[in-house]
């Protein structure tokens, strides 16, 4: 079974643009929970433009399923997964001006101080993932930094998808049976939707977790948010 971990960052880019409350994020990850989202996902970033360093203290009490944080580990993130130790952290080198991620780790350049940081976190019973290109190269490296899992970073599969170029999960499949031989779990993430969700889902052995944040929640514009998870529970299924 591949779950469903739903970001909320997109809820709370909605919020921050009326600088109020509304909607209100909280009720929201309690709702996605409800409707059967087996995860909440958020990425804080530096400037606080979505996820606000306060809503991962302020999700923490409610959220039953799993918690995922994701962001790049300088000093303020790192801090911030110590204190609120969620079930998982998410390692993705994204830059501060960055309006999304957009590459995955170079494990092997930036093995040594990957294990730094992720024997941090396995120290205080965190499960760690690193966020990387469907590169055998990057597979081998992310293992040799002790990390748990590997997310593997789908845009370019989803853009091909969008063309009908479905040769383009071949190296994404490759990958993540490398990974399952290495002994690492495999999750992904990025630009997966209601379109491309069930044709990945069927071609990545092992898959243990999708992170869908953008396309969920515009999806729910139009379908309705409880409709969608379950849309996307089906298709994993």
């Amino acid at each position: 079974m591949t779950k469903l971990s739903v970001n909320v960052n997109k809820i709370a880019t909605l919020r921050n643009s009326r600088g109020g409350d509304t909607p209100n994020l909280i009720q929201v990850a309690t709702d996605i929970q409800h409707f059967g989202g087996e995860g909440i996902t958020i990425h804080p970033r530096p400037d606080e433009r979505h996820i606000r360093y306060q809503d991962a203290y302020d999700l923490k009490p409610i959220v039953h399923t799993e918690y995922n944080i994701e962001g790049n580990p300088i000093p303020k993130f790192i801090e911030l997964v110590l204190a609120v130790k969620p079930t998982q952290v998410t390692l993705v080198p994204d830059a501060e001006d960055a309006i999304t991620s957009n590459a995955g780790w170079n494990t092997k350049k930036h093995e040594s101080f990957l294990k730094e940081v992720i024997s941090e976190f396995k120290r205080n019973d965190i499960r760690t993932s690193i966020f990387v290109d469907p590169v055998p190269e990057m597979i081998e490296g992310a293992v040799s930094t002790g990390a748990d899992r590997i997310e593997l970073y789908t845009e370019e599969f989803a853009s091909e998808y969008a063309k009908g170029n479905l040769k383009a999960i071949q190296p994404y499949s490759t990958c993540a049976q490398q990974a399952i031989d290495l002994g690492i779990g495999v999750n992904a993430g990025h630009d997966l939707s209601l379109d491309n969700i069930k044709f990945f889902k069927e071609n990545i052995p092992g898959l243990l977790e999708v992170s869908i944040g953008h396309a969920l929640i515009s999806e729910s514009i139009y379908l309705g948010l409880e409709n969608v998870v379950n849309m996307y529970l089906h298709r994993l299924k």
